[in-house]
């Protein structure tokens, strides 16, 4: 009886890391699917799906698209994601260990645990510094835990590891841009997303990201939305980044006090059908609630969006800084009653025996509940409630997750409460602050107006 012939020999990924398959099409498709989301392209799934129809042995193309589809963090995926994993641990018996790794870390998010699934990252780079799909998500999932630290540190220890002609090497960098912004060092921050960005015909959205965000946190608005104009071929079509990303230029133009040219933006990118995914959803939120602050009547957007928004007893409680743009909604739209009823179903849940061992239940109920209590309380006209509340949980305001620039709206509410108590030293301290920090914008007048103060 003759033997059956030798297995295929596994393949290895251009960074040298094995592969779990023996099929070049199979890793040839996964390759550029990586590379689609370290670009943050709309649309890596084509080529997940193009892959396991190759080799549907193989766990990795399967893992990459629960993690794709975890990463939008929108829950209309979780049955598919439930499913995915499923169909991937049947096949990890077989697989290479950096694989099931992989495999271990995505579960974990999806249980809620993200903490943990950043540390088998954390494990897995030490290893292989050039696993760039650990680094992406671990990346990702930091910004979602609000870990600034370990936003800078851990590209900054795994990028000297790589080959700098590497195709992926420029997202590498962007990840390292934003991280150092993070932690505001900003002149190397704008260095390195200049450097990612100076390959022709290779857009790299977040590092165009970071240096939007460098001169957002240095009040330099016309620096920026010159920036993203510049780069907008790069971005603004079949781009994740793209509502974000049109969500910095409000910003720019807020900063300005251009609340016309505000309000033609949300108008063309924060409106029906553009309110179709989680992420603008929260885009949306935020901006028109700084446009409100500031004296738009913005109503009627904020009806469009709460009616575009599913805020079921499904979606509450599963992200705190989710839950805080719901309460924005609501309250935006005039529906108190219905941000109420969100805020209870949001306690219930961070209140649940189970929940606890979700990474999100701290932050939650010490961060995440209080502050939206703070809101409610400013829309019901308690100003002084709302500025004690808001005051008290600033310094933890990190817990909840996003950037320093998506948490200034908790700085603008107070400068808003501040200003309606008819100036207030919380809003005198705030203004000092931001003075340091940036340059003297028209926002930054617009506030010291409001609270009598002369610059």
């Amino acid at each position: 009886m003759t033997s059956p012939p030798p297995a295929p020999p596994l393949l290895r990924d251009s960074r040298k890391l094995l592969l779990g398959t023996a099929d070049e099409q199979a890793a040839g498709h996964v390759e550029e699917a990586l590379r689609r989301m370290m670009a943050f392209d709309a649309d890596p799934l084509t080529e997940l799906g193009s892959a396991h129809e190759a080799d549907p042995q193989w766990l990795l193309p399967l893992v990459m698209r629960a993690g794709h589809l975890l990463s939008l963090r929108d829950h209309g995926h979780d049955h598919e994601v439930a499913v995915l994993l499923e169909q991937a641990q049947a096949l990890s018996q077989d697989a290479v260990d950096r694989e099931r790794i992989h495999l271990a870390a995505v579960s974990a998010l999806a249980e809620g645990r993200w903490h943990h699934a950043c540390r088998l990252w954390d494990e897995l780079l030490l290893d292989q510094p050039r696993d760039a799909l650990a680094l992406l998500w671990a990346h990702e999932w930091d910004l979602v835990r609000g870990d600034t630290v370990q936003l800078r540190q851990r590209p900054a220890q795994s990028l000297p590891e790589w080959d700098e002609a590497d195709p992926l090497y420029p997202y590498a960098l962007g990840l390292y841009a934003f991280g150092l912004q993070e932690n505001n060092l900003f002149p190397l921050a704008e260095d390195m997303g200049h450097r990612a960005t100076t390959t022709p015909g290779r857009p790299v959205p977040w590092a165009v990201h970071a240096v939007a965000h460098v001169m957002e946190m240095q009040g330099r608005c016309e620096d920026g939305a010159a920036w993203l104009r510049h780069h907008q071929p790069g971005w603004a079509e079949g781009s994740l980044l793209a509502g974000h990303l049109w969500w910095h230029m409000g910003l720019f133009r807020l900063e300005a006090m251009d609340m016309a040219g505000a309000q033609r933006l949300v108008d063309a990118h924060f409106s029906r059908p553009a309110l179709n995914s989680a992420l603008r959803r929260m885009d949306a939120a935020s901006l028109l609630w700084r446009m409100q602050l500031l004296g738009m009547d913005v109503q009627a957007c904020f009806a469009q969006l709460v009616d575009a928004w599913p805020l079921g007893k499904e979606e509450a409680g599963w992200h705190a800084f989710h839950d805080v743009h719901g309460v924005l909604a609501l309250l935006g739209a005039g529906e108190p009653g219905r941000a109420e009823q969100w805020l209870g179903r949001c306690a219930a849940r961070a209140f649940e025996p189970e929940d606890v061992r979700r990474s999100n239940h701290l932050p939650a109920r010490e961060v995440g509940l209080p502050l939206m209590r703070g809101l409610l309380a400013f829309a019901r006209g308690e100003f002084a409630q709302a500025l004690a509340a808001l005051h008290a949980l600033r310094p933890q305001a990190w817990r909840l997750g996003g950037s320093q620039a998506q948490r200034d709206l908790i700085d603008q509410t107070l400068l808003a409460a501040a200003a309606r108590l008819g100036g207030h030293p919380v809003g005198r301290a705030l203004l000092n602050e931001r003075r340091l920090a940036r340059a003297l914008t028209p926002l930054t007048r617009h506030w010291a107006q409001h609270l009598h103060i002369e610059l």
